[in-house]
């Protein structure tokens, strides 16, 4: 009768006060004794009222007297909640209620709550395992399945076990995939966040307590989100479930990933895209985490296509997620990763350089202290962009004005990302069977592959790529749609500079460049190679300056026209914007690497001078005669010839003084040694004339300045006969006075007949780069061979070259860079009258690049070149000691340690240098090296000898330059023009085709090949010189020693 008066009382109009009371005593009534059926009239009751109820209040008194009844009539209650009915309502619904109501769910996990001390309850949990899975795989709704979850949590025996669990996990899986959302509401969409929570956080606890279904489920997530034929787009609800996978099987399942070969190469594309679309799950954590890990894995097995097509496709969703401040973080991060990695091409940054200014501007307006901290993470990954693809100043122009005001980073740290981050940088074991090239080196320079023997060119192509301020020149010409040499060199800079491969093939640029009488294939000499490569950029920019001067002045006439397209055809086209500008009308060669030599001579008889100026571009630095001739200060006598008498201080040495002087010098010296680079037999020794002690200053009548002599000892040369040698040697050598007589007798016209005479050369206008070539190669008339000088010659880090400031110039000026031979030179200067006071100006110049010739003789051998970043205002700072003695000259090498001061000086290894990097290119390999390695090459390698060196200018007004740290450039390079950074951009993308190919090959093959390779030690350990495969070649394309054509010159 309880059951007829509460449903009666519940559906009469009394007030809703007066129905609670009621309530309340039917409740308080369970405890009393009541028949089995009328207990079952009650449950019967309240379960309509539960399931079926009109309102809350119905529903509510369901719950209440339920309850109260189930406990304290629990034998009843296990009757009435048995198999039989928990099965038809999962199946069957309670009368108009549908079986996926949330409704039947929630009415059981409150029945096995009330059940559960109950030992049917056993039963009940043993036929829920297969009713779960049933309902998982009907794939409810959201809110059904949270339920669903609930319940599972609270009851975990309903959970299935075994490989049912795995088959329950996996199609838990796909049901989360199925979730949409379609609330537009926050409180809607909070609901559905924390619906999906409750399923993850379901199978986290199956994964715990069942750990063989993880990988299956993980399996199933990438099969969802891999499918390209699927009929609906899997939820981005699936992102709930990586913040519950253990971080640390993130390479076992990234290796295991990306190195199946049933993945094909659209479904990675598509699994990719869509968890980056995970980035829009709010409060998911290891999102990023696991992109950037899969982006780094596809990056090390090489697969490019994917990576291009997935960053260009969904790199600005990445970016519109930054306005939201809880996906903001992970969405930042992955965006970073992108766009540092896709560094072949600036496309993918210029997609989102349109959205830039405006959140730049919102995250400003948003002002709070966590924003203030993103966008300065925003502005230094767009600094480093801008760095990277700096030809757009048009699109980057207004960007920098909005991000004015916040820090800038250093370019330091904007080229250490940018090296760390390129998809052909990462390093993991993934790479091990990689080839040598499959990345650039961890320096992040570009080496050159030997062609065939072509390292003289390889080297020489390094080291003035090096040269900073004259490849920014190279690289600001405006050179667009010309054939030039200088354009090729233009791209070859523009590749070293911007070219994703680890080395880069040279073959149009050697082709344009050779010499004609160069043998392909063949070894040549480098410093031949390099003169001939500066004297043909310069002439042929005077060519083109001549020719757009006639187009000009000249009317414009159909023959005219005709004309020069026969000329355009192999010269730049004549526009002035394709001149490069430079001072006082001089050619890009020489305005970096142009200086002059004022020659002068004195005619022993008259006393009548005549000088001539001509331009160089390198100084040949011979190798004074050693034997026992000693330069001793102890007793020295001052030696003239026979027909000049002289009187003068006794200890004198052959160098520039730094005080200044008003007195011309007297020419005074030996004749030097000069042998041909590349010249065949026949040339011989000239004769040294026979010095006799000056006795009388009658004969000469111009005084001698007493530190423009040369110290002589025993009628022996000027030279020491240490066993190491120094470039401050070299130089005074090459400075120091010679005698003109015998058969090299001066033709003086005033006297009209042959005459004794001294020479002089004196550097009178310094070049920007200063280049020395030390003259190794000598041919031994006895035995008829051309042999290698093999002294060691210690290398200053700083010197200071003599320069002398003459006060009226020279009208003969050579027009070629390549200087005349010394044995013409004297014979076509023309007197000149007295000799113009002068000045002698010490100029600084820093040690820039080395290049080294590895072999024991000329006839064969390797180049290598060492070289760092230099450029004017950017190097280090001076040390100057007193005692030059305990400088960096290494033991044995001569310095000058008389009270006068010296034209070249050491420089302390102990002083802190502004640039600490040094780079070791040989060929296709490069690597880091120190200063201390460069001047220890030869001592611990004895065949390996520097040959070519470069010493940049410093700036004469300063004497600390802080501008640059390690090696890199303040400034940056110049913008690439479009034609250049089309031509990059399409070759890295063919770059990564190839090395994506060659990764495919390799994988098809790693079943039967066994990948190992030696890791090539340091260059302390073997010397870095070589042409074969022991060397530097790094996939150079031969040239090694087994070649047949191996001279040097």
């Amino acid at each position: 009768m309880m059951d007829k008066i509460l449903e009666a009382l519940i559906t009469s109009s009394h007030p809703l006060p007066v129905k609670k009371g009621i309530v309340k005593k039917v409740v308080d009534a369970a405890e009393n004794s009541v028949d089995r059926e009328q207990c079952k009239a009650m449950f019967d009751l309240t379960t309509r009222l539960i399931l079926l109820g009109e309102d809350s209040f119905q529903k509510q008194v369901g719950h209440q007297v339920l309850d109260a009844y189930a406990r304290y009539h629990r034998c009843e209650f296990e009757e009435f909640f048995n198999k039989g009915f928990i099965l038809s309502l999962l199946q069957q619904g309670y009368g108009s209620l549908d079986k996926k109501d949330i409704a039947i769910i929630d009415y059981i996990h409150m029945g096995l709550k009330l059940i559960m001390s109950c030992p049917s309850v056993l039963e009940i949990f043993g036929f829920m395992h297969t009713e779960v899975l049933r309902l998982v795989c009907e794939r409810p709704e959201p809110l059904l399945c949270a339920r669903l979850s609930e319940l599972l949590s609270d009851f975990v025996h309903c959970i299935p076990r075994g490989k049912a669990a795995v088959l329950f996990c996996q199609q838990l899986v796909r049901t989360i995939s199925q979730f949409q959302c379609s609330a537009t509401q926050e409180e809607e969409i909070r609901g559905f966040i924390s619906q999906v929570n409750k399923v993850s956080n379901l199978l986290q606890s199956i994964w715990k307590a069942e750990p063989g279904a993880l990988l299956p489920s993980l399996q199933e997530v990438f099969v969802i989100i891999s499918a390209t034929d699927s009929i609906f787009e899997p939820s981005i609800a699936l992102a709930s479930l990586v913040q519950h996978i253990p971080l640390q099987m993130i390479t076992v399942l990234i290796r295991s990933l990306i190195t199946d070969q049933n993945v094909k190469d659209a479904s990675m594309t598509c699994a990719l895209c869509r968890m980056i679309d995970w980035l829009s799950w709010p409060l998911a954590q290891h999102v990023e985490t696991w992109v950037i890990a899969l982006l780094k894995g596809l990056a090390s097995v090489q697969k490019f296509t994917i990576l291009i097509d997935v960053t260009l496709l969904k790199i600005e969703q990445v970016f519109h997620r930054l306005w939201y401040p809880i996906v903001r973080p992970g969405a930042l991060a992955v965006l970073s990763h992108m766009l540092l990695s896709f560094q072949h091409s600036p496309e993918a940054f210029h997609l989102i350089v349109p959205h830039i200014i405006k959140l730049v501007q919102f995250l400003k307006d948003e002002a709070s202290p966590t924003s203030k901290i993103f966008l300065m993470q925003l502005t230094e990954l767009v600094h480093c962009m801008m760095y990277q693809y700096s030809g757009f100043p048009d699109l980057y122009e207004p960007i920098l004005e909005a991000i004015k005001d916040l820090p800038k980073p250093c370019e330091e740290k904007m080229k250490l990302t940018l090296n760390q981050s390129a998809w052909t940088s990462h390093s993991n074991s993934l790479a091990s069977c990689l080839s040598r090239l499959s990345g650039k080196s961890e320096t992040g320079k570009t080496g050159l592959i030997n062609l065939g023997n072509t390292c003289y060119m390889n080297s020489v192509i390094q080291a003035l790529f090096m040269a900073t301020d004259f490849r920014r020149s190279v690289l600001a010409l405006n050179l667009n749609g010309s054939r030039s040499l200088m354009r090729k060199l233009q791209l070859l800079f523009a590749f070293l500079a911007h070219t994703q491969r680890a080395a880069y093939a040279p073959q149009s640029f050697f082709e344009e460049s050779r010499p004609p009488w160069f043998t392909p294939g063949s070894q040549q000499d480098c410093s031949e190679y390099l003169r001939f490569l500066l004297d043909r950029l310069h002439e042929e920019e005077k060519t083109c300056r001549i020719l757009h001067e006639n187009s000009s002045q000249s009317s414009i006439s159909s023959e005219h026209e005709c004309s020069s397209r026969e000329h355009s055809e192999k010269m730049p086209s004549l526009t002035e914007s394709n001149l490069p500008r430079v001072d006082e009308g001089k050619t890009l060669i020489e305005k970096m690497f142009g200086g002059k030599l004022q020659t002068t001579i004195r005619c022993l008889n008259c006393k009548s001078t005549s000088q001539k100026q001509e331009a160089f571009t390198d100084l040949s630095l011979a190798f004074p005669p050693c034997l026992e001739d000693i330069v001793e200060a102890e007793s020295t006598q001052l030696l003239a010839p026979a027909d000049c008498e002289s009187t003068v201080p006794p200890c004198c040495t052959a160098v520039v003084s730094d005080a200044l002087h008003t007195e011309p010098p007297v020419l005074h010296g030996l004749q030097v040694e000069e042998i041909g680079h590349g010249s065949e037999a026949g040339d011989e020794m000239l004769q040294k004339f026979p010095l006799q002690p000056i006795t009388s200053v009658d004969s000469c009548s111009l005084p001698i300045p007493s530190d423009k002599l040369v110290t002589v000892h025993n009628n022996k040369s000027i030279e020491r006969n240490d066993k190491t040698k120094s470039v401050p040697n070299l130089i005074n050598y090459f400075l120091a006075p010679e005698i003109l007589n015998g058969e090299n007798k001066y033709y003086c016209e005033k006297c009209a007949s042959l005459q004794n005479a001294q020479k002089v050369m004196q550097v009178v206008d310094e070049p920007e780069y200063l280049i020395l070539t030390l003259l190794r190669f000598s041919y031994d008339s006895k035995s008829h061979i051309r042999r290698k000088i093999l002294d060691d010659v210690a290398l200053p880090l700083v010197l200071q070259l003599p320069v002398e400031k003459t006060s009226q110039k020279s009208p003969a000026i050579s027009q070629s860079l390549l200087p005349d031979s010394p044995e013409n030179l004297p014979k076509k200067l023309k007197p000149s009258g007295s000799v113009d006071s002068s000045d002698p100006q010490p100029v600084s110049y820093l040690l820039s690049s080395i290049v080294v010739h590895s072999g024991m003789s000329s006839e064969s051998g390797h180049y290598y070149c060492y070289a760092r970043n230099t450029s004017s205002g950017s190097v280090g700072q001076l040390c100057y000691k007193t005692d030059l003695a305990g400088l960096s000259s290494p033991q044995g090498c001569a310095t000058d340690n008389n009270d006068s001061n010296t034209s070249v000086i050491w420089h302390d290894p102990n002083c802190k240098e502004a640039s600490k990097e040094w780079f070791l290119f040989n060929d296709s390999r490069v690597t880091f090296t120190s200063f201390q390695s460069v001047q220890n090459i030869t001592s611990r390698f004895p065949k390996d000898t520097a040959y070519v060196l470069f010493y940049r200018k410093q700036d004469a007004n300063c004497g600390v330059y802080p501008s640059a740290i390690n090696g890199l450039w303040v400034n940056g390079e110049p913008p690439l023009q479009k034609e250049l950074m089309d031509a990059i951009t399409k070759d890295n993308k063919l770059y990564l085709q190839e090395q994506e190919l060659n990764a495919r090959t390799r994988a098809l093959q790693a079943s039967s090949t066994t990948c190992s390779f030696r890791p090539r030690g340091f260059d302390d350990s073997d010397p870095p010189g070589s042409c074969g495969p022991s060397g530097g070649g790094g996939g150079g394309g031969g040239g090694g020693f087994n070649t047949i054509s191996r001279l040097v010159f």
